[in-house]
C-alpha cells in the first residue's frame, strides 16, 4: 500500500476552468479530447483533465504556447516576480 503523504496527486481540471487557466476556448479542449491529445477521466458525466497533460498539450505548438503567455496563466507572470530583494528567494547577487 502506498504512503499517501508520499504519492504525488493528480491536479483535475474540468473543461471550462482548463480553457480558462490556458487562454483557449472550450471548443478547442473538447476538440483536443477527441483527437486524444489530452489525458481524462469522466466523473459524473463530466470530464476532468490531467494538469500535466493539458500542460504537455499546451507546449506542443508555438501557437498554443503563445495563447498560454497572452491570454493564459502566462499574462499574470510578470507580476508574480519578487522585486523586493528582502523577500526574494534569491537576492540579487552585488
Amino acid at each position: 500500500m502506498a504512503n499517501p503523504e508520499t504519492t504525488p496527486q493528480n491536479i483535475r481540471l474540468n473543461v471550462s476552468q482548463a480553457a480558462r487557466l490556458f487562454g483557449v476556448s472550450d471548443r478547442t479542449i473538447r476538440r483536443a479530447l477527441a483527437r486524444h491529445e489530452i489525458r481524462y477521466v469522466v466523473s459524473r458525466n463530466r470530464y476532468q483533465l490531467n494538469f500535466e497533460s493539458l500542460l504537455a498539450w499546451s507546449q506542443q505548438s508555438t501557437h498554443l504556447m503563445n495563447k498560454l503567455n497572452k491570454k493564459g496563466m502566462g499574462q499574470w507572470v510578470e507580476k508574480w516576480k519578487i522585486n523586493n530583494p528582502k523577500y526574494s528567494p534569491r537576492p540579487p547577487q552585488t
